[in-house]
């Protein structure tokens, strides 16, 4: 596994030395986009939306669209606005990761201290552990500035990327419900229902079946042999009562059980 980032974690005034690498990937399949009548596959092309012709790389520039014409950016431009690369995940804080809304989560990076940082890497992983405290800072990757979580996992402190205030968008378009009212017993009901439900979590248990299914049916094809598809089974409400669909589900729960 190759390293994404080199630099170091700056716990007060100590440096601990360490390389990052890509924590997660995805479990899609890698599919190619194909011309339907000769299985070629598809190549893209900068176009000019005016001329119609093919730009070269080295022509293309990048601009802000502004009021009524776009504003050309240069690479001096780029440099002025690019935050300092010092290499460090400067701890800026420490809080209860409860603390973090998990619509600001965004991707999670191993890290590896060298050898020399060994001592103060386990250091900050045992208090990290022992406070239940997870650091906040902040670090440069690719010349852009992310907001960051250091926490432990199973002996290794895993950087998580956090989204800024600002990359979360308002909720004042979504409708809200507040003030639907919702009687005592359908609270009593749904509390039991979820109680019901309620089991430790086990992320093993949780598959990615599409995937797995999918390329069931790539081989399958490969032979020559048909697929079948799944039929969707319609879920039809037992009726429009909230407290009786409650109940009915409250019910198939215990049967399951």
């Amino acid at each position: 596994m190759r390293s994404i980032w080199n630099g170091s974690i700056g716990f007060g005034l100590v440096n601990i030395p360490v390389k990052l690498y890509s924590a997660v990937q995805n479990s899609n399949l890698d599919l190619d986009m194909l011309d339907g009548r000769d299985h070629s596959k598809i190549k893209f092309q900068r176009i000019n939306s005016r001329t119609q012709k093919e730009v070269p790389y080295e022509k293309i520039v990048k601009g802000y669209f502004l009021k009524d014409r776009y504003i050309v950016l240069e690479d001096k431009d780029f440099e002025e606005a690019a935050p300092e690369k010092n290499k460090i995940i400067e701890l800026e804080n420490f809080i209860d990761m409860t603390a973090i809304n998990p619509i600001y989560y965004e991707t999670s990076y191993y890290s590896e201290p060298s050898k020399q940082g060994a001592k103060a890497y386990q250091l900050l992983i045992k208090a990290l552990t022992k406070s239940k405290k997870v650091g906040l800072g902040r670090f440069v990757l690719r010349s852009t500035e992310n907001l960051c979580i250091l926490h432990p996992l199973d002996n290794v402190i895993v950087v998580t990327k956090i989204r800024f205030q600002q990359e979360v968008r308002s909720l004042k378009d979504i409708k809200s419900v507040e003030n639907t009212p919702i009687s005592k017993k359908e609270i009593d009901v749904g509390m039991a229902l979820i109680k019901q439900y309620s089991s430790e979590f086990d992320i093993s248990s949780y598959k990615d079946t599409y995937s797995d299914e999918l390329l069931k049916i790539i081989k399958a094809k490969a032979k020559g042999k048909q697929t079948i598809v799944k039929k969707l089974k319609p879920n039809t409400p037992v009726s429009n009562d909230l407290f009786q669909q409650l109940q009915e589900s409250l019910s198939q729960v215990k049967k399951k059980a």
